[in-house]
């Protein structure tokens, strides 16, 4: 399995984002399926790693992400996994509205283009940390629970 639950749950609140976003009818029916099919793997995804059908060991997958940390300091992450999971949520709508702006960048004034770019960056810093500790979290509630 190549996704953990942390990538689970960044996809499906991309997904409700774009629900929101959005009136086609068509694009929503679409959408709809996207969440329930997301939330149907989600379920399984628990399930089998609390049944032990997922090693431990494969239940996180870190960003390591290379940045150069000075200047791009990004919000900590913290609590249980329901609050990490609404952080993710926070981030990834605050994302869609910047890069909203960066689909009309010719727009955007040149003064406030380094710092559209910059907010970019660190907010995606901000979600991979969010997908990281659902991740730990998770792996940390499962082999807890196994002892």
């Amino acid at each position: 399995m190549a996704e953990t639950l942390g990538m689970l749950c960044d996809k499906l609140t991309i997904v409700k984002l774009k629900q929101y976003h959005t009136e086609d009818e068509a694009r929503l029916e679409s959408l709809n399926k996207q969440a329930l099919q997301l939330q149907d793997e989600i379920n399984q995804y628990v399930s089998d790693a609390v049944n032990g059908h997922i090693p431990a060991h494969r239940l996180t997958f870190a960003a390591n992400k290379v940045f150069k940390k000075e200047g791009n300091e990004s919000a900590d992450v913290s609590g249980h996994i329901a609050e990490i999971f609404s952080q993710l949520a926070d981030v990834n709508c605050r994302l869609w509205h910047e890069v909203e702006k960066g689909y009309d960048i010719e727009n955007v004034p040149l003064s406030e283009k380094d710092q559209l770019v910059k907010m970019l960056a660190v907010l995606n810093l901000e979600r991979n940390k969010c997908i990281d500790a659902i991740d730990i979290s998770f792996q940390q509630l499962v082999t807890s629970n196994k002892k």
